[in-house]
């Protein structure tokens, strides 16, 4: 089981496109588009998030992505009824980048409040589960010329969230934190820039050694 999404906006097609975008990232995800009124206007619908909010918990939670204040207010007014509200989280993010971050933190396998963390760009609240500290030591370090026609750009970036993910080491590319896609996406790395990746903890070396066998694959594309 994974965390799943639940997509409200005022728009059936925003929400729906929002969905079809982080799906290409995290298949794998069940994620719900809440959008529109209930005949399909322009607005949000209660009864939209309340299905969507069922649909998409498969026992390890929801996280939601809003568009507009009144949107907020509608999950929020969803929340007071839901069965199980303690499975599920409203994000403070943007709704694309949100939900992007969010299914690929969900796809690596991540819980619900470290999956609610990378929505928001941040650590995880005090007293979530996490992964144990890494271990200090030398860093394992790699540098690749990337060769993707567009660089690092969302599908590779999220092939390497989920395989920085998967180790227990502090993983970065050119300084910042290799296992967050919205910091990853905010580097911006074209075509013919060097990454610099550096691991350091428990599984430093085989993190290192994932990276480059994935680089030389072009990152998954």
């Amino acid at each position: 089981m994974t965390v799943g999404l639940v997509i409200v906006s005022h728009s059936v097609r925003i929400a729906e496109g929002v969905v079809e975008l982080a799906a290409q990232m995290a298949p794998s995800i069940t994620m719900a588009a809440a959008g529109g009124t209930d005949d399909g206007g322009i607005g949000t619908s209660f009864d939209k998030v309340q299905a969507g909010f069922a649909g998409a918990d498969s026992g390890d939670g929801v996280v939601v992505l809003c568009d507009l204040g009144s949107a907020v207010l509608t999950a929020e007014t969803a929340l007071d009824f839901a069965e199980a509200p303690e499975r599920i989280r409203i994000a403070d993010a943007p709704i694309v980048e949100g939900a992007v971050a969010a299914a690929v933190a969900a796809e690596s396998g991540a819980d619900l409040e470290r999956v609610l963390a990378a929505a928001q760009d941040q650590a995880p609240a005090a007293g979530a589960s996490a992964a144990a500290p890494a271990a200090s030591g030398a860093a394992a370090v790699l540098e690749v010329e990337l060769a993707n026609e567009h660089g690092l750009h969302a599908r590779p970036a999220a092939e390497l969230v989920r395989t920085a993910s998967g180790f227990d080491a502090q993983v970065t590319v050119n300084g910042v934190d290799a296992k967050s896609m919205l910091r990853v996406l905010a580097l911006g790395l074209d075509r013919g820039t060097v990454a610099r990746f550096e691991a350091t903890g428990a599984q430093a070396t085989e993190a290192i050694a994932a990276i480059e066998a994935l680089a030389a694959e072009g990152f998954g594309e």
